[in-house]
């Protein structure tokens, strides 16, 4: 195996599967996906701006394994997680008479990801599907765990299922494609896995991290590779959500606030939303005195040498106030009896879940925070 080429292998029993990160796999399509088809036929969920860049490819690779294609092409963004979208693929699913031993192939980022794997958990009571990732935060995160779904005007996806994949094909060349916004907003989930539970992960990015968003593919590869094992490892202890998997939300209870706050729209990115809520759940945990006052600014100082957004004042336009922005919290899928889970650390790599953060607390930092606007 090249330093190319890593095959995770996510182990939950009967639903387990590979996570294939190297360079030329959707050349290499037909070969991975062939072996699950008991007819040579699936149909693939895109969005135009995919499409257009990389679905010949795919097809061609699936092609020469002599694989039928069809084709929905869905408009770009997070405003296409939604009811409108979501029944549009159904549909579409159903007339091209998609059958439950066929394989719907998500082939995008998170949004598609997300969708797609959604549409194939309800299409016929569960249609197998598989994630062909194009975004760095698809590769690292979406992709892997099975969580589908799509947004509510109340919260970010608040509706969906678990339905895990057959297969991941996280393909390193897809990234030369996305503009430095997009791969740094990905980068965000990567810098995450070594913030909740992996110091020498973390310190291995503060010195290749420069070095990997200019473009090295081994580098690329390689912090994709370990950011996929952390997922996986932490997925197969908990596949639902019911513990240990909500490290995985690091910086997402402020980030998704902060989504819906701005519209779902281009103001902020996911991945950037879960870059400042990074920087803020290390400042509610120095505030709370379970961290040194340093951690924050060591955690900040990476993402800013990164050029990623750290603070609220790095979004544009009108934000509301902290009250406002604690509401939205509340939406959160975490919430149980009213009370949110955050996740803060004790330091770098040792983050942990609790609902015992004083309220007080939490608007003290959003308000410091909107105040440096």
């Amino acid at each position: 195996m090249s330093e190319l080429s890593h095959t995770i292998r996510v182990n939950l029993g009967e639903r387990s599967y590979d996570v294939v990160v190297g360079t030329g796999l959707l050349a290499k399509a037909g070969r991975f996906c062939a072996p699950f088809l008991k007819r040579p036929r699936c149909a693939i969920v895109t969005d135009e701006t995919v499409a257009s860049l990389h679905l010949d490819s795919l097809i061609d690779g699936l092609a020469v394994s002599g694989i039928e294609i069809t084709t929905i092409k869905l408009p770009p963004g997070e405003r296409t997680k939604c009811w409108e979208m979501l029944e549009r693929t159904v549909e579409h699913l159903l007339d091209m008479k998609v059958e439950r031993d066929d394989f719907v192939i998500a082939f995008g980022g998170g949004v598609i990801g997300d969708l797609a794997g959604f549409a194939a958990s309800i299409l016929r009571r569960g249609v197998r599907f598989i994630q062909i990732p194009t975004s760095l935060l698809a590769q690292v995160d979406s992709s892997v765990g099975g969580k589908t779904g799509i947004n509510s005007p109340s919260g970010k996806n608040l509706i969906g299922a678990f339905h895990q994949p057959h297969l991941v094909l996280a393909d390193i060349d897809v990234l030369d494609t996305l503009s430095d916004r997009e791969f740094l907003a990905g980068y965000g989930e990567v810098a995450k896995y070594g913030l909740l539970g992996d110091l020498k992960f973390f310190e291995w990015l503060e010195k290749q991290g420069p070095v990997l968003a200019t473009g090295n593919k081994v580098l690329r590869a390689e912090a994709v590779a370990r950011s996929v094992q952390a997922k996986a490892d932490i997925v197969a202890r908990d596949e639902h959500e019911r513990g240990d998997r909500a490290l995985l939300n690091l910086g997402h209870t402020f980030g998704h606030a902060l989504e819906a706050a701005t519209g779902y729209s281009d103001r902020l990115l996911h991945g950037e939303g879960v870059s400042i809520g990074m920087g803020l759940a290390f400042e509610l945990s120095a505030q709370l005195g379970l961290c040194s006052q340093e951690t924050p600014s060591r955690v900040r100082a990476h993402l800013s040498a990164m050029k990623m957004k750290t603070r609220l004042a790095d979004i544009e336009g009108v934000l509301p106030g902290a009250s406002d922005l604690i509401s939205l919290m509340s939406q959160d899928k975490k919430v149980v009896g009213g009370i949110s889970a955050f996740i803060l650390a004790r330091g770098i790599g040792e983050a942990f879940v609790t609902r015992d953060v004083p309220s007080e607390a939490v608007h003290s930092v959003l308000s410091d925070a909107l105040n440096e606007r």
